[in-house]
């Protein structure tokens, strides 16, 4: 099984950070939460940091675990547990380093982008309200 973290940054505005997928990754154009692969020598907040670093330069502020998931995509054996985190990062401004593009939307907006299959569950929760970032995080 593969370990995997993904953040979810919210905004002041509510506005929820995504990002597509490049055209010649698998899954290529489909949207997903910033985040990736853990490590074998990382826990799990360490690889969120590491790849919200690589993948956007930005910093995590502090970050609260808000789910997980366990998926296996029908292109491979391996099955993901992906642990989804509320995180607040300290950049304005974000370049993305990984991504075709990124968007900030609002969680009701979030059904007219097409996810990863693995995050259908938690986006459904941001959609409807049950789950607020910021609000886990304090903000």
């Amino acid at each position: 099984m593969r370990l995997v973290v993904a953040a979810v940054v919210e905004r002041e505005d509510r506005r929820l950070l995504i990002g597509q997928r490049r055209r010649s990754d698998t899954s290529a154009l489909k949207w997903e939460f910033p985040g990736g692969k853990v490590r074998e020598d990382e826990g799990l907040e360490e690889a969120l940091a590491r790849e919200l670093r690589e993948e956007l330069g930005v910093t995590i502020l502090k970050s609260r675990k808000i789910g997980q998931v366990r998926h296996r995509y029908a292109n491979t054996a391996e099955e993901l547990e992906i642990h989804f985190f509320a995180a607040k990062i300290a950049e304005k401004e974000i370049t993305p380093r990984v991504f075709e593009q990124i968007a900030w939307v609002l969680p009701k907006e979030l059904a007219e982008y097409d996810f990863l299959a693995a995050n259908r569950e938690l986006i459904a929760h941001l959609a409807t309200g049950k789950i607020k970032a910021g609000e886990l995080l304090g903000e």
